[in-house]
């Protein structure tokens, strides 16, 4: 992802005073998210660019970094390396960060004037709302240009992207361009990679202080800055309206070290990680001895599942042999110890057809399987594990599709991924599930998985299935028994 500023004027290459960067030496930085280059393509007399490159390694987002103990942040497939996202606004705070205080010793009063720059970012998401670009930087009088194209020129009917290449100029202090990059990157991809906490809330006000209080989408802006989390979007509005008014506020000021260190070392778990954790609580908690993992694919529950001890049998099952290979090399079967291995069981088979081996285990896990089934199969489905496996607890997780409307570039009515065959929204969710417990003998609760958007609730959603103990007889003779 790349960012250019432009400075053009008399002297421009005292730019480089200004961003503390010398034209003539490129620099790079690294970072734990990927490195940052900053070189400048052009320097002249009356014309001055800088360039920070931001690269990143997308096998790195998905996994983690090498040599590092946290796992990583997305899916394996994601446009993270190739967007202007949260990741560029705090690279833009690491390293231009004194920049975006305003402060330059060697030359303050230039920091202090409004100079004739240009800035531009290239792949901003903007999920085809072409016109916010003009609503959100016009009102900051900035010149707005952009260019957009196709999603792939050799399929020209799947339509237009969804990411531009924004360039907006002006008459304006560097600081203030600065700043409003890095508030506004955001609003338009709205998918931070770090989690958000009241910090952040000081953050945007430090940072819109001057000009987002009175901005005409000042209330856009701050809810889609905090990703749609109405509590701290609250609070944010609260304060911004009270600077308004001319009632002042409690601004704490930004420290370039606290942007450039602090909220980014705080990682929001990946949401199939918070799913698998979801997922063991339950079973932890259901008190099962010995469990089943259908769909278990690469074996990532039954790694989980693995470290319990509590958990004397252990099952794993799928269609696909491949998967079940994969989940024999991750499990480390071919290295375990005999009682070990006399624990764990890999075996291929179908959920929709009954087998003998599913019986006999006190709980089963099905995590984000049912969706992968037409859904005329679901009969089947129910019959085999809720029917004649019958386990004591029950465990099922899918997407909630109203969440879809979150993801970017995910195109209206259509599937997070090609091999679902539905996604349910909570009420058709919870009327299947009450549906199946009732023809079954089970209890069932719900249980929301993932971040919490105001509206669409969370992105997974859990059933847990408990089969109702049986009744006593009332017969005469039980009932002497009890007087």
């Amino acid at each position: 992802m790349l960012l250019t500023i432009t400075y053009a004027g008399e002297n421009a290459a005292d730019l480089g005073y200004l961003l503390h960067k010398n034209p003539s030496r490129p620099q790079t930085a690294e970072f734990n998210f990927g490195k940052v280059h900053v070189f400048y393509p052009e320097i002249g007399a009356n014309r001055c660019t800088a360039a920070l490159l931001l690269d990143m390694d997308p096998l790195d987002l998905a996994r983690g970094k090498q040599g590092s103990t946290g796992s990583g942040l997305f899916d394996y497939v994601n446009d993270r390396p190739y967007v202007s996202s949260s990741f560029m606004s705090t690279a833009i705070s690491r390293v231009f960060g004194t920049a975006m205080s305003g402060h330059c010793e060697k030359n303050q009063a230039l920091a202090d004037s409004a100079l004739e720059l240009s800035a531009t970012l290239v792949m901003l998401p903007c999920r085809g709302d072409t016109g916010m670009l003009e609503k959100v930087f016009a009102p900051l009088d900035y010149e707005v240009k952009w260019e957009g194209g196709l999603l792939d020129g050799r399929f020209p009917e799947w339509g237009d992207s969804c990411y531009v290449n924004l360039t907006i100029n002006g008459k304006v202090r560097l600081q203030d361009l600065l700043r409003h990059i890095y508030v506004l990157i955001p609003v338009f991809d709205y998918r931070k990679h770090y989690w958000i906490n009241d910090k952040e809330v000081d953050k945007l006000l430090a940072h819109g202080s001057g000009w987002l209080e009175n901005h005409p989408e000042k209330n856009f802006i701050t809810r889609r800055y905090f990703t749609k989390l109405g509590h701290f979007t609250k609070q944010a509005l609260k304060r911004l309206n009270r600077l308004d008014n001319g009632e002042g506020g409690s601004e704490s000021p930004v420290t370039e070290g606290e942007s450039e260190e602090e909220l980014p070392r705080v990682k929001i778990p990946r949401l199939n990680d918070q799913r698998l954790s979801a997922v063991l609580g339950e079973l932890k908690n259901s008190g099962a001895k010995s469990v089943l993992d259908m769909g278990c694919g690469e074996g990532r529950l039954l790694q989980l599942i693995m470290k319990e001890r509590n958990f004397t049998a252990i099952a794993g099952t799928d269609v696909s042999t491949i998967a079940l290979i994969r989940a024999a090399d991750n499990l480390k079967l071919d290295r375990m110890a005999k009682n070990g291995k006399e624990r764990v069981t890999l075996f291929q088979s179908s959920l929709c057809y009954r087998d003998k081996r599913f019986k006999n285990y006190d709980a089963v896990s099905i995590v984000e399987v049912i969706e992968h089934l037409d859904e005329n199969r679901l009969p089947s489905f129910e019959a085999v594990v809720f029917a004649d496996a019958a386990p004591t607890t029950i465990i099922v997780t899918t997407p909630n599709f109203d969440y879809n409307v979150n993801y970017t570039g995910l195109r209206e009515n259509k599937f997070r991924h090609g091999d679902h065959r539905f996604e349910w929204n909570r009420v058709q969710f919870r009327a299947w599930a009450d549906s199946v417990s009732a023809r079954n003998d089970y209890s069932v609760r719900y249980e929301d998985i993932g971040e919490q958007d105001e509206n669409q609730n969370t992105p997974t959603q859990m059933a847990i299935f408990r089969k109702n103990a049986p009744q006593k007889p009332t017969t005469p003779d039980a009932m002497e028994d009890t007087v």
